[in-house]
């Protein structure tokens, strides 16, 4: 018998307030009787008007419609990941609900209540037993989250990130079979400033940067930041492709005279840019196997790209204006749903599809990131729990202390919520 095979005696019990074993299980803990279930006209009214506060963005943008309704799906098949693998691995789970606060509906099969809340701002599922705070019926311990084997705790609490990534694929999936693969392959000239470095250079609209210096350029991004690099009055080489033709031409660097611009005194060339891209046609086995293999340098983008966003100081510099990178900056669905009516309106359904896709990548690996209440922290205390096991003996985290670190990492994220908030609203991407 293994140590995982071992039975676990119960933790000590302990008393919390709602609040923090709310936190610490990430969801309600708070149970229902029968005749406390929402339903009836009470019932009905009450989805109805979440359906109807839904519907309305169509009025707005068919877009917004189609962006916002694809984000509830995944929302709800990462918590049905969570859901079955719980069942499949003897948990037990009490509520599966859509959104947070107060009950709209809910109904009982079995030993679960179902329903939707009053908020749609996302969903869970109640397993019982999640840590020691969390008190539960001596004959029910047996089928706690953590009585489990660490294999088992492990599988539970990362399934809804699976389920991303499972969905991630299936959309490229689709876009990559209707659409073709789409890649960044340089930056686009656009606009060439009259008298500027490029345009003395000899740089035109529609010429397509490959490379500065052998360095290569994939998006307009890369441009600023090559250029930026250097010195004002140093030369560099640019290859461009115009009209099929790789085309090597030498610019001088100026330097930013606006006294207005966070980019005061630095290098510049004179010329507005967008990412060029390029797309490669699929036979159905090449779109399902690029789908698969797409996944992972995406989620490693997506990693970087988390850690820049949640850094403090990015946050300031975006909310004071001093910070222009839209690669730092924080945003929130608000921005993104925004973002998607462009989208929709430059590339139809294939675009969103694929704009789904990458959130779902990044939800999918943000989520597990080891911070308490995301998933992550569960795990990244399930695998402390399996570390310190001694002598076939189970030991079980004192969560209550990590409380304190908890709060902090939800004010860290309630703060970048507000400022992307901010953001989206004074100044939207795109």
């Amino acid at each position: 018998m293994t140590t995982d095979e071992l039975p676990a005696p119960p933790p000590p019990p302990q008393q919390h307030g709602r609040f923090t074993s709310e936190v610490m299980a990430g969801g309600s803990v708070v149970e229902k009787a029968d005749d406390e279930l929402v339903g009836g006209v009470r019932g009905a009214i009450g989805v109805i008007a979440v359906v109807g506060l839904i519907a309305l963005l169509g009025l707005f943008s068919i877009w917004w419609l189609v962006f916002v309704v694809g984000v509830l799906v995944a929302i709800f098949l990462h918590e049905t990941g969570h859901f079955v693998t719980a069942r499949w691995t003897g948990m037990k789970a009490t509520q599966f609900f859509i959104g947070f606060g107060p009950r709209l509906w809910s109904f009982r099969r079995g030993e679960t209540e179902y329903g939707v809340r009053a908020l749609p701002l996302g969903a869970f599922v109640r397993i019982i037993g999640m840590n020691n705070m969390d008190d539960v019926e001596p004959g029910d311990e047996d089928r706690t989250y953590r009585s489990k084997s660490y294999p088992k705790r492990m599988l539970v609490i990362s399934a809804g990130s699976i389920m991303h990534m499972l969905i991630a694929i299936v959309l490229l999936f689709v876009v990559y079979v209707a659409d073709g693969e789409t890649f960044a392959n340089g930056a686009e000239i656009g606009g060439v400033e009259a008298a500027g470095p490029a345009a003395v250079a000899g740089l035109m609209p529609g010429d397509v940067v490959q490379s500065i210096d052998g360095r290569s350029v994939e998006g307009s991004g890369d441009l600023g930041r090559i250029v930026q690099a250097n010195e004002p009055q140093e030369s560099v080489e640019m290859v461009v492709v115009r009209d099929g033709e790789a085309v090597a031409l030498n610019v001088t660097l100026g330097s930013n005279v606006d006294e207005e611009s966070p980019l005061f005194g630095k290098p510049y060339i004179g010329v507005s840019s967008s990412t060029y891209f390029d797309t490669i046609e699929h036979s159905v086995p090449a779109a399902a196997a690029n789908a698969v293999t797409d996944i992972f340098p995406t989620s490693w983008e997506m990693t970087k790209g988390a850690v820049k966003v949640l850094n403090p100081v990015n946050i300031f510099t975006h909310v004071a204006g001093t910070n222009d990178d839209i690669e730092t900056r924080p945003t929130t669905l608000v921005g993104v749903t925004g973002l998607s009516d462009d989208v929709g309106e430059a590339q139809g359904i294939v675009g969103i599809l694929f704009l789904l896709a990458v959130l779902n990548v990044f939800v999918g690996v943000f989520n597990m990131f080891p911070l308490l209440p995301l998933d992550g922290g569960h795990a990244a205390i399930a695998t402390y729990e399996r570390v310190r096991e001694r002598g076939g003996e189970r030991y079980y985290a004192d969560v209550a202390k990590l409380m304190p670190f908890a709060m902090a990492v939800m004010m860290v994220l309630m703060f970048l919520f507000m400022s992307g908030l901010y953001l989206d609203i004074t100044d939207p991407v795109g």
